[in-house]
C-alpha cells in the first residue's frame, strides 16, 4: 500500500516547523494572496476602465499584472492547504501541472517585459513612426508570443519529465518547481540541455534584448533636451526594476534546483517566499507609483473628496 501512495503522490518537505507555526503561516500567506490581489486587479481596473490608459505600455502593463495573478493563483490555494494538513502531499499528475503553469507563467513576464521595452524603444527614438509600428496588431501578436512560446516550450519539457521513472518521492521545496527533476532515477540529459535552450530562449535573449533597447534609449536621450531625458527616466526606470525582481525569481529557482542538498531548509523556504512574494506584490506597487498617469488615477480612486453639506 505504501509503494502504491509514494508512486502515486509527492511529499513537499520544504516546510519548516509546521505543527509550531502552523497558524502563523497561513495568516501570513492569506494578507500576502489578498494583497497581491488587490494590487494587481487595481491595476487591470484602472487601465480597463480609463480610455486614456488604453495604450501599447500599459496594456503591457496589465498583461503583467493578470501573468502576476495567474503565478500566485498556482501557488497560495495549494499552500494554504499544505500549511492547514498534517501531511503536504501532492499527486504527480498536479505536481507536473503546477510545474507548467508556474514555469510558464514566470519565463512569460521576461518575453512581456521585451515588448515593454521595444514599444519605448519606439515611442522615444522613432516617435512619428510609432502609431504605424505599434499598432493594434503588433500588441496582439507581442502578447500572443509573451504567453504562448514559453507555455508550449514547459509543455514539452513537463511531458518528458512526466514519464520518468521516481525514484525520489520528496522534494526539498513547497512548491513544485525545478527541483521535480532530482526524483527522477536517472539525469537526463535531453532535459538538461532542452532546459538550457529554454532559459537561453525565454530568459538570456530577452534579457540582452531589453538591456540593448535601454542602452539605445538612454545613448539617444542623453543628447536630447531635460524634458525628453525625464520622459525616458519615468517610464524606463520601473521597467528595469521590475525586469531585475524576475531576474532574481529565475536565479532564486535556478539556486533551490542547482544547491536544494546543501543549502538549509529554512534558507530554501525563505527562497521560495520570495518567488512567490517579490515580483507579484513588488510590480503593481512599482508601477503604481513610477507611472505618473496610472498613480493619477489611483489617487482619484482612493483620494476623493467628501462632498460637504451646506
Amino acid at each position: 500500500m505504501d509503494a502504491v501512495f509514494n508512486g502515486t503522490f509527492i511529499t513537499l518537505g520544504g516546510f519548516v516547523d509546521m505543527d509550531k507555526y502552523r497558524y502563523i503561516y497561513f495568516v501570513i500567506l492569506l494578507t500576502l494572496y489578498i494583497l497581491i490581489l488587490c494590487t494587481n486587479c487595481t491595476i487591470i481596473c484602472l487601465i480597463w476602465i480609463h480610455r486614456n490608459l488604453h495604450e501599447p505600455m500599459y496594456i503591457f502593463i496589465a498583461a503583467l499584472s493578470l501573468n502576476s495573478l495567474l503565478f500566485c493563483t498556482v501557488i497560495y490555494p495549494k499552500l494554504f492547504i499544505d500549511v492547514l494538513s498534517q501531511k503536504q502531499t501532492i499527486s504527480h499528475s498536479a505536481c507536473m501541472f503546477q510545474y507548467l503553469l508556474y514555469c510558464s507563467s514566470g519565463v512569460s513576464d521576461f518575453l512581456l517585459l521585451s515588448a515593454m521595452s521595444y514599444d519605448r524603444y519606439v515611442s522615444i527614438c522613432k516617435p512619428l513612426q510609432y502609431q504605424t509600428i505599434m499598432g493594434k496588431r503588433t500588441v496582439i501578436v507581442l502578447l500572443t508570443l509573451a504567453w504562448f512560446l514559453p507555455a508550449c516550450e514547459v509543455l514539452v519539457a513537463t511531458v518528458i519529465s512526466s514519464q520518468q521513472k521516481l525514484c525520489r518521492f520528496t522534494t526539498g521545496g513547497i512548491v513544485c518547481n525545478n527541483t521535480i527533476f532530482r526524483l527522477h532515477c536517472v539525469k537526463s540529459e535531453f532535459l538538461t540541455v532542452y532546459g538550457l535552450f529554454v532559459i537561453m530562449n525565454v530568459v538570456v535573449v530577452p534579457v540582452m534584448f531589453i538591456l540593448f533597447t535601454y542602452i539605445k534609449i538612454f545613448i539617444i536621450t542623453y543628447h536630447s533636451c531635460a524634458k525628453v531625458r525625464k520622459k525616458a527616466a519615468e517610464t524606463c526606470l520601473p521597467h528595469l526594476m521590475v525586469l531585475f525582481s524576475f531576474f532574481c525569481l529565475v536565479l532564486f529557482d535556478v539556486i533551490i534546483a542547482r544547491l536544494e542538498s546543501d543549502l538549509p531548509k529554512i534558507v530554501r523556504l525563505i527562497i521560495t517566499l520570495q518567488i512567490a512574494v517579490y515580483s507579484p506584490l513588488l510590480n503593481p506597487i512599482i508601477y503604481g507609483v513610477k507611472m505618473k498617469e496610472i498613480w493619477k488615477h489611483i489617487k482619484r480612486l482612493f483620494c476623493r473628496p467628501v462632498n460637504k453639506r451646506i
